[in-house]
């Protein structure tokens, strides 16, 4: 099957084919292309999607991830991240592998099709004019017939008339003769033009026009082969990444089944365990004695004997710890104290362990420092071309006594751990700290300070210093954490800037955040807001836009 032989008069429905070819294939580039474009798209959001919920450094979502759920679902976030770049990969190789190799040879492509058809068109015209050429000899050998035929005849109508001279006759006789020789001459020139023509046209029909669509016939199947190739390549493209997808997916099974439900619920008592132990009963009070009427030694609500009774608030809703909820004395002052006492038990543990293992950290830094420092300074004495070992000298002075700060800092806190795993109920042996750095004097110290902190009943209370301090605070605030329902909302608010909420009570805002506000401001700088009804703390006031109901106290408000 050949074009040239089977299609050798279908010049011009070749040309519309072959160009239907190309613009079949400058579609299939765009499809693909735009398929680049959205793996290139879904892999930017599948980015921005395990982006935004990465959690944030520093705050309080990072510390949620110690549960094994939340590290299960920060590994999915993570492997989605690698999901995203395998589609990033698809849409590269398909621009590489497809798109510009595509678009390159459509343009080579388009120079041979226009080559090709120019050398047919140019045998067309070659043929035509051939064609031009014998018509032309054709009709004027017609015409030098013709006008030899009525020489001939004109004379023999003057040879046959007796009137005409005989010199007008020899006129017509030779010129007769002219017309028939002229007549013989173009037929000769008919006949090789026709004879050429003839050989022109075999040769264009039988040798040109078949190489020429020959050409194209292998022109437009190189076309074919090469869409199929690309269609495979795009396959091929895809099938490339499935091994890496599918790692990732069992990366996200593997995060799944490393989910531990007993862990966590290890690490919910470890980060809420109060150290307390339960109240215990409470004697009957007989009110028909009056004059002798008498308080459970087990009470919670026992003070130290002479100093008077603290109360947090006036109402008795079973909420007899020494721990409200929230501490809004300690929130709105905005301190912490240095040992951490404003904390339960054994999350004061936790915090001091903490510190301490902190200041251990700095104290093997500076420690590795200033080890430098001296092998330096060995180095400058035995080889002082390389530098004064004087120099070395203030540096080597600061680092020391950072070490013996950091120490001292490391001694208070380990005191005050003592402090807190004496008074903690029993512990493993291998948990309990042991710790020989104490003489006689510092054990008797933290005796004394723990005894300073019991209250009669053996409950935790604030040191004396810490209750005289806030003892005229306290009343104002009490009632509001020993409500059982949550307060109605009187307004909202907007959030001007973002706060991170660090302190036990406040709660963080981000820029533009529309929130419920409980309460306002009442002088201290802290305004209460609440979030999705289960959510609520403290922001400062200067942070946040509120706008209070119109039947509240002045309807809007500018902070």
């Amino acid at each position: 099957m050949s074009w040239g032989t089977e299609l050798w008069d279908q010049f011009d429905n070749l040309e519309k084919h072959t160009q239907w070819g190309i613009d079949i294939l400058e579609k299939y580039i765009k499809f693909v292309k735009e398929r680049t474009e959205i793996e290139l798209s879904y892999a930017k959001q599948l980015r921005n999607l395990s982006k935004k919920y990465q959690p944030k450094k520093n705050s309080k979502e990072e510390e949620e991830y110690k549960y094994t759920a939340c590290k299960a679902f920060l590994s999915t976030l993570n492997e989605m991240n690698d999901y995203a770049g395998q589609h990033e990969v698809i849409s590269e190789n398909m621009t590489s592998q497809i798109t510009v190799d595509l678009t390159r040879y459509v343009q080579e492509l388009k120079q041979e099709r226009k080559s090709n058809f120019h050398d047919g068109r140019k045998a067309q015209q070659h043929i035509e004019t051939c064609w031009k050429q014998l018509e032309s000899s054709k009709r004027r050998f017609e015409r030098d017939c013709k006008e030899a035929d009525r020489a001939q005849q004109y004379f023999e109508k003057m040879d046959a008339d007796i009137n005409v001279t005989k010199a007008d006759v020899e006129k017509a006789r030779q010129q007769a003769q002219i017309r028939q020789q002229m007549a013989e001459d173009s037929k000769a020139d008919y006949s090789l033009i026709l004879q050429r023509f003839n050989q022109e046209q075999w040769e264009y029909y039988h040798t040109h026009i078949p190489n020429i669509f020959q050409k194209i016939q292998e022109m437009e199947e190189r076309r074919i082969v090469r869409i199929g190739e690309s269609m495979k390549t795009y396959a091929e493209v895809d099938r490339q990444v499935i091994p890496i997808i599918g790692k990732c997916l069992d990366g996200i099974v593997k995060a799944a089944e490393s989910i531990d439900q007993k862990n966590d619920s290890q690490l919910v008592v470890e980060a809420y365990k109060s150290g307390f132990e339960p109240p215990g009963d409470i004697e009957f009070e007989d009110y028909t004695q009056p004059m002798k009427r008498t308080v459970s030694d087990n009470s919670l609500s026992s003070s130290k004997e002479g100093k008077p009774e603290l109360r947090f608030g006036g109402k008795s809703k079973g909420k007899l710890w020494p721990f409200i909820k929230k501490n809004k004395l300690s929130l709105k002052l905005g301190v912490t104290p240095e040992d951490f006492s404003n904390f339960p038990p054994e999350q004061r543990r936790k915090k001091l362990q903490q510190k301490v293992d902190d200041l251990n950290r700095e104290i093997q830094k500076e420690t590795d420092q200033r080890d430098a420092i001296t092998k330096m300074k060995d180095v400058y004495l035995k080889n002082p071309q390389m530098g004064d070992p004087a120099s070395l000298d203030q540096k080597l002075t600061e680092v020391t006594q950072n070490i013996e700060k950091l120490r001292l800092e490391a001694q208070k806190f380990e005191a005050w751990l003592a402090e807190v795993e004496g008074r903690l109920p029993a512990r493993s042996e291998q948990a309990r700290r042991q710790s020989g750095l104490y003489d006689g004097q510092t054990h008797q110290t933290v005796t004394n300070c723990a005894q300073d902190r019991e209250s009669p009943d053996g409950s935790y209370t604030e040191e004396q210093s810490q209750e005289s301090e806030h003892k005229a605070l306290a009343p104002d605030f009490d009632d509001e954490f020993d409500d059982e329902e949550p307060l109605p909302a009187i307004g909202t608010c907007k959030a001007l800037y973002t706060f991170e909420g660090q302190n036990e009570g406040t709660i963080s805002v981000v820029e533009g955040e529309t929130l419920s506000v409980i309460e306002e401001d009442k002088g201290d700088g802290w305004t209460r807001i609440r979030r999705n009804e289960d959510e609520e703390g403290y922001v400062p006031t200067s942070y946040v836009e509120v706008y209070l109901d119109k039947n509240a106290k002045g309807a809007k408000t500018y902070i």
